[in-house]
């Protein structure tokens, strides 16, 4: 089933992102930007952590998730270890309510107008997950680059 693949993936790809920001060797680096790399490391992990809560918590999991995007780019110098609780809390989060949905609800118009047309649930939990994918490969990019 569809649940049981996201779920895999959800899990490896946010474990890699808990990966990637444990692998900075000076925390102080995890906000670094410049000309040419705007969004740090830890905007983009608050960013990650903001839209999976955003739209599989509060959307398909009815949890009381509020979510303040543009915290999540202007916020600056959170500790490692608060951004490695949020993950984990994500985790959670996306396991439990996509352990709770079924093939119907997969299959079902997602409730939120995101792209301004009709989506199933199942086809923008993949595409959140690509979301996800783009943005672990900016945060390793980044601490390649710039995490000296």
């Amino acid at each position: 089933m569809l649940n049981e693949i996201l779920i895999k993936i959800y899990n490896r790809d946010l474990e890699k992102l808990k990966d990637e920001i444990n692998s900075y060797h000076h925390e102080k680096n995890l906000w670094i930007i410049n000309r040419d790399i705007t969004n740090s490391a830890g905007n983009l992990c608050l960013h990650i952590v903001g839209n999976l809560n955003a739209f599989i918590g509060t959307v398909l999991g009815n949890t009381n998730y509020k979510r303040q995007r543009d915290l999540e780019f202007s916020l600056k110098d959170v500790p490692r270890s608060t951004l490695i609780q949020q993950i984990d809390a994500t985790i959670v989060v996306v396991e439990t309510t996509l352990r709770r949905l079924s093939q119907e609800d997969l299959i079902k118009e997602y409730p939120n107008d995101v792209f301004k047309e009709p989506m199933t649930t199942e086809y923008f939990l993949v595409h959140l997950n690509t979301h996800l994918a783009y943005h672990l490969g900016q945060i390793n990019y980044h601490r390649r680059i710039l995490d000296n």
